[in-house]
């Protein structure tokens, strides 16, 4: 649907018609290899429609891939694995997506996959212990009180806004922004989706290490994972709130169709991945015995209840948005 929209949508002959160069960014594209699966795919739909819209003899336009992530990723890695015979020229670009990263109308299409749901900040309010969002016991809004829910959706929305009103800038008048990302069906609760069942069983693992003298509770309390899943509707609602930005197609899908009864997670791999994309957060705010004891009883605990985290990972919890940028504002 993703390619049907680009190719429907994306007027190819307009956009070059200042410039023979097609400009592509990955925003979040941490060190591959799916960024560059993605992209090859992005500009294989656009040399189609090019094919189709312009004239068949015209010579095929370049391109030209931004890879952007924040400043400690490891690009030299990313650039080491970069296909040798790929169609572009490569570039990349550190720095927060939440703020601008590149020229005024300089890119044609942006693509951000499972980036926009890292929050730019832990919400403040869960950093005030006088606060009603001090997330007293837990690491994540997940079985948290409404307080620390509407702190965590607020800060996603306005990172949203943050997103879109920089994209707006950066983007040329009919371009497009493609998202794909972690979602939660409208109406579910967050504690019944894997990533949610996992936040609590972190948050209990702590609290025991806790009760043994080791860390303090408050240090515990004091700890949130700055990651928000939102709903379809949370995301359109930001979206039509935006001048900028019409929504082209939307829809939600399981992220995980290889899972059967006859299929399992693995759990010590699974959290293998975990540890990886988490552990620096962590440890930036426990020493680092208690991180590798957290994630050591993680796994544990977590096969205990693989049946409920498979049958959650089975759910449509992942979404997809194709956004165009309006021909004004």
């Amino acid at each position: 649907m993703i390619e049907e929209a680009i190719t429907k949508k994306l007027d190819v002959k307009f956009l070059l018609s200042s410039s023979n160069t097609i400009r592509i960014a990955d925003l979040g594209c941490a060190v591959g290899p799916n960024t560059f699966d993605a992209m090859q795919s992005i500009i294989d739909v656009i040399k189609l429609k090019y094919q189709t819209q312009v004239l068949p003899a015209s010579p095929m336009p370049e391109f030209q891939v931004f890879f952007n992530d924040q400043p400690a990723n490891d690009f030299n890695t990313l650039f080491k694995s970069m296909p040798p015979k790929r169609e572009y020229f490569a570039a990349a670009v550190p720095g927060s997506f939440y703020g601008r990263l590149f020229p005024d109308s300089s890119l044609h299409v942006v693509y951000s996959s499972y980036a926009l749901h890292w929050l730019s900040k832990v919400p403040e309010d869960l950093e005030d212990k006088n606060s009603p969002a001090w997330n007293r016991g837990k690491i994540h809004h997940a079985s948290a009180g409404e307080e620390v829910l509407r702190a965590y959706a607020g800060q996603w929305a306005d990172d949203l806004s943050s997103f879109l009103n920089a994209r707006a800038r950066e983007i040329v008048p009919g371009g497009i922004v493609v998202i794909v990302t972690h979602s939660i069906p409208d109406g579910m609760e967050y504690s019944e989706l894997a990533n949610g069942m996992m936040y609590n069983c972190m948050a209990s693992i702590l609290l025991d290490i806790a009760k043994r003298g080791l860390i303090t509770e408050e240090q515990v309390d004091a700890f949130n994972l700055p990651t928000y899943a939102a709903s379809p509707g949370e995301f359109v609602s930001v979206v039509e709130n935006n001048e900028y930005f019409n929504i082209v197609t939307m829809g939600e899908s399981n992220p995980s169709p290889w899972l059967t009864d006859d299929v399992h997670v693995d759990m010590n791999e699974f959290v293998s991945h975990i540890r990886a994309a988490m552990e620096g957060m962590f440890s930036k705010h426990f020493s680092r015995e208690i991180v590798n004891e957290m994630f050591e009883q993680l796994e544990a605990r977590l096969s205990e209840i693989s049946v409920e985290m498979e049958s959650a990972y089975k759910d449509k919890i992942q979404a997809f948005y194709v956004l165009q940028r309006n021909d004004s504002g």
